[in-house]
């Protein structure tokens, strides 16, 4: 036998409730509401029937016949589900007969062609599934599983939380269909599905009859560690707060229409007692269940219960409602029952408005009013669609265009009670009105997630990327499921879970994390670098050195070796090598417009001079050996006038180099960004590579040049004959030279200035060396070989 269920018959007192309310003020005066109830039993074709009995008012319908003497029909209030309002709404649609139903929420109803006389004071599921969809998006889950039943409610309302959830950025792990069967043949797959999934969050769009078996299969299996939202026709079964569902469904997230309070209506529901309602047909069997008693006879009822048990004990009567505790007297969470209240309220002030309708104010055609006591169905409708009031509890009352109330949702939570049951929680709400505000979604109590966690559980299908690393999309897989690359060199990401990395300006690089562009690190050859000083400490010395040379040549230039070896060149050379040692100084530090144009004129013009001179004294040395062959046509060439002028010349055609170069293409200060990772090169562009390379091969010309003439000399007959170590200084200045090209092309940066300042200090220290020092020791230190006997050959 099917047992009446509390929470219906609750929904039953609510509109008797209501009717009295309205009857006993002065909404509607010298008239009064009654109603007449039918039961559908859920079932599609006993609805279609009680619609039809209501609406001709005969026990056996006729369509479109109708014959009752009874007031009019003003308005139907159902069904409550949505697969049977349905075809209720189609067919009372047809007579525009208003029909508010207080749990239908399907969005198809909201159809005002297909439905045109259906309201509602429940939300639309198209609203439902949008608040579920951000709810996911709230507590930023990417990774759900999907489940809804076989019916219009469940495929309409996952659908659109699909695309919701679509469209915001996450992705569907699964999404599977509840088959209306018994528990011995549901569907195994589906529980494959969810204990397979790493969804650690499932919305479920279905009815609790439907869910049942399968959370059943899910307790027996003990598949837990899942956080289920869901709507509002699972949010509330109390059939679930069962110790056994614990550990499944604790946590467990739902939204219901916002619940509301009836003031009075505890009161109400605690005095009802059969001695006072004998009209009542459901009170007999809800008071035996209520007491465990069997009620005696009553009213004109003279026929005793023929399925009374012999040990049935008889009810005294005296029994009172507020003394037990069921789903019938329990008020705090009124929702089906409050919105049942609130439809009845909605009829009656539509009633109240035709009744005080002034003509040519009213909602029909040429504005006018109804008569209140013989109004067609579509003339209280009009007034029905414009109802606006507010409830005793003050809440706001209206319909839109579509018949639908206010979208505002209520947030419930599963949580464990002290006796390690689940009871729902009211933490929140969800208002459509201020969808476009901050306060779309507000969370104001704690929320207890699955086995009594406080952080937020995770779903998604790949962890977030950290700054410094690109979402990497997996091949055949949803956006959700991606790998974590780390930006290149030079690229960035600052937020969690970028797409892509962001290039960093050209004066910037990326840190070490990638997170972020930094300056880059300026290079130059400075002079508080450690190769920097050092080479400003080598170049000074190799100054000094020649400086001390130079004087220690003057101060014996009357001594046979100096005079010898052409005094006015060795004192030019030794000048031009002090030049060519201090030269080195300009190529260190930041380099400038200035700097760059000098460094490499003053390095090839002071070069040229000092290459010129060793040519010079090397032509002097041949020419005087062989001027004293007889008859010898040198003697004329023998002075420091051929002397000097191969110095003017040779130095001349180095400058005039030196001054196409400037006037063409000067060298000047560049920052080199792309040469070496991470740095901004400041170094001095060449202008012209070409006249760069024409000051060297100049330069490398002389000396070739001179190491010639040298080694053709190297043999004349003297004690002290130059050419041998000027053959040899030639040979370290040629080698030194012919070491940096290489060297020099693949350097970079500071490198390649220390690479041409080393060859300048090797090649200048070669020649000072190579030609001065071994004259500076017989100066110093053999005083005895410094004499014309010895350097004739004849000491």
């Amino acid at each position: 036998k099917i047992r009446l269920r509390f929470a219906v018959y609750q929904l039953v007192h609510s509109m008797v409730f209501a009717i009295k309310e309205i009857n006993q003020s002065n909404m509607l005066p010298n008239i009064t509401l009654g109603f007449r109830i039918y039961d559908s039993c859920r079932l599609v074709v006993r609805a279609t029937e009680g619609t039809m009995w209501l609406v001709t008012g005969q026990d056996e319908p006729i369509p479109n016949y109708q014959c009752q003497s009874r007031s009019p029909l003003a308005a139907v209030i159902g069904a409550g589900p949505s697969v049977i309002s349905i075809p209720v709404a189609r067919l009372l649609g047809l007579y525009h007969i208003p029909q508010i139903s207080y749990a239908s929420s399907i969005g198809l109803l909201s159809d005002k062609q297909e439905f045109p006389s259906f309201l509602r004071t429940i939300p639309s599921d198209n609203f439902l599934s949008v608040g579920l969809a951000r709810l996911v998006m709230h507590f930023g889950w990417k990774w759900v599983g999907l489940l809804a039943d076989n019916s219009e409610y469940g495929q309409q309302g996952i659908q659109i939380v699909k695309q919701e959830i679509m469209q915001t950025g996450g992705c569907i792990a699964f999404s599977e269909t509840l088959v209306s069967v018994s528990s011995a043949n549901i569907n195994s797959h589906v529980i494959e599905v969810i204990q397979s999934s790493s969804a650690n969050v499932i919305v479920v769009f279905a009815i609790s009859t439907t869910l049942i078996p399968y959370m059943d299969e899910l307790v027996r299996q003990n598949i837990t560690g899942k956080v289920w939202l869901a709507s509002d026709g699972l949010s509330t079964e109390t059939y679930f707060s069962k110790k056994e569902y614990v550990r499944t469904l604790s946590g467990a997230i739902g939204l219901t229409s916002r619940k509301g309070e009836i003031p009075g209506f505890q009161e109400y529901l605690t005095s009802i007692h059969p001695s006072k309602h004998p009209n009542d047909i459901f009170i007999k069997e809800f008071w035996e269940q209520s007491f465990g008693c069997k009620l005696p006879e009553f009213s004109n009822d003279k026929t005793a219960s023929r399925d009374a048990t012999a040990d049935a004990k008889p009810c005294t009567g005296k029994e009172k409602l507020k003394d037990i505790d069921n789903e019938f007297i329990d008020t705090s969470n009124l929702i089906y029952a409050y919105n049942v209240y609130t439809a009845v309220y909605a009829v009656a002030h539509a009633l109240h408005d035709m009744y005080t309708c002034i003509p040519r104010e009213g909602q029909h055609f040429n504005r006018t009013c109804a008569s209140i006591r013989d109004f067609e169905p579509w003339q209280l409708l009009e007034y029905v669609k414009n109802v606006h009031f507010t409830t005793s509890d003050g809440m706001e009352v209206f319909l839109d265009k579509n018949g639908d109330p206010l979208p505002v949702y209520d947030i419930i939570n599963w949580q464990i009670t002290s006796e390690d049951t689940l009871k729902y929680v009211k933490i929140g709400t969800i208002d459509f009105s201020t969808i476009e505000g901050e306060n779309f979604i507000t969370i104001d109590r704690p929320i207890m997630w699955n086995r009594g966690h406080t952080q937020i559980p995770h779903s998604v299908c790949s962890e977030s990327c950290h700054p410094g690393y690109r979402k990497a999309a997996r091949e055949g897989q949803p956006i959700c499921c991606f790998d974590c690359v780390q930006c290149s060199a030079g690229e960035i990401s600052n937020q969690t879970d970028a797409t892509e990395c962001l290039k960093c300006p050209d004066d910037q690089w990326s840190n070490e994390l990638q997170d972020q562009c930094i300056p880059k690190i300026i290079e130059f050859l400075a002079y508080d670098d450690a190769m920097g000083t050092t080479l400003v400490a080598i170049s000074i010395f190799c100054a000094l050195t020649s400086t001390t040379v130079l004087c220690i040549f003057i101060k014996y230039r009357n001594t046979p070796i100096v005079k010898a070896n052409n005094r006015e060149l060795s004192y030019l050379l030794l000048l031009a090598l002090v030049f060519c040692f201090l030269s080195s100084l300009v190529f260190i530090g930041q380099p400038r417009m200035w700097t760059c144009m000098l460094r490499q004129v003053a390095f090839g013009i002071i070069f040229a001079l000092s290459v010129s001179c060793v040519l010079a004294k090397t032509i002097m040395v041949v020419i005087a050996f062989n001027a004293t062959k007889p008859n010898s046509n040198l003697k004329k060439w023998v002075g420091p006038k051929l002397a000097n002028s191969i110095v003017f010349v040779c130095t001349a055609i180095q400058i005039i180099i030196c001054i196409v170069w400037l006037a063409s293409a000067p060298p000047f200060s560049t920052k080199n960004m792309k040469s070496q990772v991470g740095m901004i090169i400041i170094e001095c562009n060449e202008g012209s590579t070409t006249a760069f390379w024409c000051v060297l091969g100049y330069m490398g010309l002389l000396a070739i040049v001179s190491f010639i003439v040298a080694f053709l000399a190297r043999n004349l007959p003297d004690s002290f004959n130059e050419a041998k170590f000027i053959t040899f200084s030639m040979l370290v200045f040629v080698s030194v030279w012919l070491a940096f090209i290489p060297a020099y092309l693949s350097t970079r940066g500071k490198y390649m200035v220390a690479v041409e300042i080393f060859a300048i200090l090797a090649s200048s220290a070669g020649l000072l060396a190579c030609i001065f020092f071994p004259k500076c020791y017989i100066i110093l230190l053999r005083s005895d070989m410094n004499t014309r006997e010895y350097l004739m050959g004849k000491g």
